[in-house]
């Protein structure tokens, strides 16, 4: 199953960009837990927390396709430095502040302003894009492995970021989290080799990548699978926690994280022939399918096991979109669609912390999976009705003579 991967490993100057994006994706994973954490023990409120933790990625999901049109114009290390030196500065500021007792308002402006950096997700998969352009089932490895990178990355990060602040000190995890976020893109940036080329100004199409035909669709598809993130982390905690289980809620939401990544690396190593509008409505649908279980799970250890399966839905999901979003765009422009397509992820993931809360109160723990299983409903409902849409987008850029 692994096999096919190997051929990404040898591609010139591809290890230095791998190594980096592993490190940044590690600290990044980091930055929301490590706030909760810090915020919660420094302040006694975990409302508190959740508040500069929703800032930070508020700003995230503003600031993810405004770099992203810039880095497609000017090219990734010219704009991707001085911003990551900011998000640094403005990252350990907001520890310090924290250590010294600095007035609240302190830390979501400093924690806001770190959260204006550039994602090594869409960056590192612009470069795939960029290197196998002619090799569309190699683009798929590839794509794949970058989500396997993500899922990765959220296994062992936030686990590392409670450990080490609780270890050591509250602003510990943040504080590693800037270090390894910072020494990742840098490293990433070094990889000049593998940078894809900036289109002349006088090329470059015009208009928003939003405006392309079919990517505001894959977006909004997006959304509600980020409600599916956002909700299953807070409903598994709660449910846990009435079972009397409180200590496994790490487990399960780790067991939807493992069955993401195996089954990004399954789904990697196949070859499909059908339009990736199609593979997104099936990857969707199983989605909606495999999340209902959730509502008639009698304890927390069958709700692990089903969010095992419900994981493996996931990634096939994912590496669809943000492929379907590659395609959609010309290069000149891939950066900004792909951070277009992982800012309806980041919307979706907070607005189903907020909804999944309310739930959580109104319905309870058990009734609030609800609120995934809808989510995913709309998703399908997204798809399959602009279907013939979508599959006309991807098809026409498939033969336009603008690469």
């Amino acid at each position: 199953m692994l096999a096919p991967y190997r051929p990404l490993f040898a591609v010139p100057g591809a290890l230095p960009f791998i190594a980096g994006t592993a490190l940044s994706r590690t600290g990044g994973a980091m930055f929301g837990v490590a706030v909760i954490v810090m915020v919660s023990e420094r302040q006694g409120s975990y409302g508190l927390a959740g508040a500069v933790s929703a800032v930070g990625l508020a700003v995230l999901a503003v600031a993810g396709p405004v770099l992203g049109r810039l880095i497609d114009k000017h090219g990734q290390r010219r704009v991707a430095r001085p911003f990551v030196a900011l998000s640094a500065v403005a990252g350990l500021g907001t520890a310090l502040a924290s250590w010294a007792g600095a007035p609240v308002w302190t830390l979501f402006v400093l924690y806001g302003v770190s959260a204006f950096l550039p994602e090594p997700g869409p960056m590192s998969r612009a470069r795939w894009a960029h290197i196998f352009r002619d090799d569309p089932d190699r683009l798929h490895t590839a794509m794949s492995f970058e989500q396997v990178a993500d899922e990765a990355s959220f296994v062992i990060g936030p686990v590392v970021a409670v450990l080490v602040s609780t270890l050591w000190f509250p602003e510990a995890g943040l504080v590693l989290a800037e270090v390894l976020f910072t020494v990742g893109v840098l490293t990433f940036l070094a990889a000049r080799s593998t940078e894809p080329p900036v289109v002349p100004h006088g090329e470059r199409p015009a208009g928003l990548a939003v405006r392309r035909p079919g990517l505001l669709l894959v977006a909004s598809a997006l959304v509600m699978t980020g409600i599916i993130f956002g909700a299953n982390e807070v409903v598994a905690v709660a449910y846990a926690e009435a079972d009397g289980n409180a200590s496994l809620s790490s487990l399960v939401l780790g067991g939807f994280a493992v069955g993401s990544t195996l089954s990004g690396l399954w789904f990697g190593a196949r070859t499909f022939r059908s339009t990736l509008t199609r593979r997104l409505l099936v990857a969707a649908t199983a989605m909606l399918v495999l999340e209902v279980p959730a509502l008639l799970v009698a304890n927390t250890w069958q709700l692990t096991v089903v969010m095992v399966v419900a994981g493996s839905a996931t990634a096939p999901m994912l590496i669809t979109s943000l492929s379907l979003a590659q395609r959609l765009v010309p290069a000149a422009l891939v950066t900004e669609g792909m951070a277009v397509a992982v800012t309806g992820i980041l919307v979706g993931i907070s607005a189903g912390s907020a909804v999944g809360g309310w739930a959580i109160e109104v319905l309870g723990p058990q009734r609030a999976y609800a609120v995934p299983v809808a989510a995913g409903l709309v998703a399908v409902a997204i798809i399959a009705v602009r279907a013939r849409h979508l599959e006309g987008a991807e098809r026409a850029r498939l033969s336009s003579p603008v690469p």
